[in-house]
């Protein structure tokens, strides 16, 4: 018996997606570029065309709605890298605040999302009544979540998704400080925040190891989240490489699902378990902005692996190629999909993996 599973990289529903959402937050923002989200709309709109305002909550998901109907997984995650707030408190001194009005929830149920992970770099954007808000509204909406909580027993805590026959799906869910996680937002004791991991190291993977075993059960699918590294770059850090296979070997992963790069990276199975060290950006507002043009942050994946419920290992990953184009989600061109199928052969050599065109349009992985 097989399951297909949901993974994508960060969907970052605030700013300016939140400005083109039935119901926007105020648009003030604190950036040295751009003190209104607006700004952000009109950027895209100057770059692509039209986009309107009050679009329905499920607007940005565009054709990925479709794709997520044909492919029937049993559970959808993503990265929820935005806090879901009306919360006034921004951060002093941090850059980039991403909040999504709690009214514009129907932006992710009504894609049908199963699971938010909140261990990143912009879940307390808006401070810890920003951070209460999001898991209040999540939960309220029936959504689960990992990774961030009012202390850090909760922010621990996997989500836990029922699936047929008793089967169940866990992610754990931890940030890095090099994602720019700032350490300050480490949950604790009596103070809430972020699921944090302070480096990357034997002892941080027995940790994670530990936790998996206390809660996993016998025909668990476990999945575990780091949210690591910086914005840009193809290259995967040797210490990354070494702690995804220490999380597969000695914590029991099944997947390790890394994202933070605004861009798809190389894609390593070990001993038949998946290991995405970079998943890019499903969802944003960066169309319009120019500069590292050469990792088209533009195009993006909609990950759907198959796995083995007896052993945990991969059967198959199918990837649906995506491209950001006015706010919503488009299938990506032919030209594109061409793009990511090399971008993936080329980083997949050294991690002896490659991927072809299937007769769906999907790109398939082969290792």
């Amino acid at each position: 018996m097989s399951l297909r599973l949901f993974l994508c990289g960060d969907v970052m529903t605030g700013r300016g997606i939140d400005q083109v959402l039935p119901v926007p937050c105020k648009p003030q923002l604190f950036e040295h570029w751009a003190r209104s989200a607006v700004d952000y709309v009109e950027l895209a709109e100057r770059a692509s065309g039209p986009i309107g305002r009050g679009q329905d909550a499920a607007y940005p998901w565009g054709h990925g709605l479709e794709v997520l109907r044909e492919q029937r997984p049993a559970a959808r995650m993503i990265n929820l890298e935005t806090a879901v707030t009306t919360s006034e408190d921004a951060q002093p001194g941090k850059g980039i605040h991403y909040r999504m009005n709690p009214a514009n929830v129907a932006c992710l149920t009504g894609a049908g999302i199963d699971c938010c992970v909140l261990a990143n770099n912009h879940v307390l954007d808006w401070g810890q009544a920003g951070v209460d808000e999001t898991l209040a509204t999540l939960h309220a909406a029936g959504l689960r979540t990992a990774g961030a909580g009012r202390d850090l027993t909760e922010a621990a805590q996997p989500a836990v998704m029922e699936i047929d026959h008793g089967r169940r799906v866990l992610v754990f869910a931890f940030a890095m400080p090099d994602s720019g996680t700032p350490e300050s937002w480490a949950a604790g004791a009596s103070n809430g925040g972020v699921n944090f991991l302070d480096r990357l190291s034997v002892r941080t993977a027995d940790g994670v190891a530990a936790e998996t075993a206390r809660h996993r059960r016998a025909g668990d699918v476990v999945v575990v989240s780091v949210h690591w590294g910086g914005n840009w770059g193809f290259a995967i850090p040797a210490e990354q490489r070494t702690f995804a296979h220490r999380l597969i070997d000695a914590a029991g992963a099944d997947i390790v699902w890394g994202h933070s790069s605004h861009h798809v990276k190389g894609i390593e199975v070990r001993g038949g378990k998946l290991i995405l060290y970079g998943c890019g950006d499903l969802i944003n507002d960066y169309e319009g902005i120019t500069g590292h043009g050469e990792y088209r942050g533009d195009l993006s994946l909609m990950y759907f692996p198959e796995i083995d419920m007896a052993t945990g290992s991969l059967r198959a990953l199918r990837m649906a190629p995506m491209r950001m184009w006015r706010f919503r989600l488009e299938r990506a061109p032919a030209q594109d999909v061409d793009w990511l199928r090399g971008v993936l052969n080329r980083e997949g050599r050294a991690l002896h993996t490659s991927v072809t065109l299937d007769e769906q349009g999907l790109l398939a992985l082969h290792a």
